[in-house]
């Protein structure tokens, strides 16, 4: 899907590429952000007011753990496995897909989860017990997906277009195997926190 949101692509249905990256970041950053309040809200009826915050914490540290095992066996992460329908930029205007698609990826759990650390952004939502907290959480998390797309900008003609696939394609190697330490570290951080 990113690949179909260049310069490039946009040009060849008669769209403008920043109208449609422009709707696909504010479908991404609202719908994520209202995801995390929703999760926020439900944790403030489903904990009560009396879990300590070190129990929270120690919550999510696991949680962050066990997302990095997760991501290190190479399995794909459970969840759905469903794409978002392409045949909407044949059907819509790209300002229509972009905020569709965007709304969609910035959620993170109706698509495709490629990281278990989803799951933990809208856990960690869900310990906050706070509508707001829980906003910017996912919303954060949200937001560095709906920016996606920008790193295709550049993309005005096949040969960049077949340069950007290469870079893409490394740019998921690594990404894969940052992963799991940073999650790690992340874990450590919580532990901090709940010790304090």
């Amino acid at each position: 899907m990113l690949t179909s949101i260049t310069p490039l692509g946009e040009r060849g249905r008669h769209s403008h590429w920043s109208v449609t990256v422009t709707a696909f970041v504010v479908g991404a950053l609202v719908a994520s952000a209202a995801f995390g309040a929703l999760a926020g809200t439900v944790g403030r009826f489903v904990l009560p007011s009396s879990t300590p915050v070190h129990l929270r914490l120690g919550v999510l540290a696991a949680a962050l753990v066990i997302a990095a095992a997760l991501d290190a066996a190479r399995e794909p992460t459970p969840g759905p496995r469903r794409q978002v329908n392409e045949r909407w930029l044949d059907s819509y205007r790209g300002w229509v897909y972009g905020a569709g698609f965007g709304a969609q990826l910035g959620i993170g759990v109706t698509t495709v989860v490629y990281s278990a650390a989803t799951y933990v952004a809208v856990l960690a939502a869900f310990l906050s017990r706070e509508a707001a907290v829980g906003a910017a959480i996912v919303g954060c998390f949200g937001l560095v997906r709906g920016l996606t797309p920008l790193a295709a900008a550049r993309v005005t003609n096949t040969g960049a277009l077949v340069a950007f696939h290469r870079r893409f394609d490394h740019a998921r190697i690594v990404a894969r195997r940052a992963g799991p330490p940073l999650l790690v570290l992340l874990a450590a951080g919580a532990i901090v926190g709940a010790a304090l």
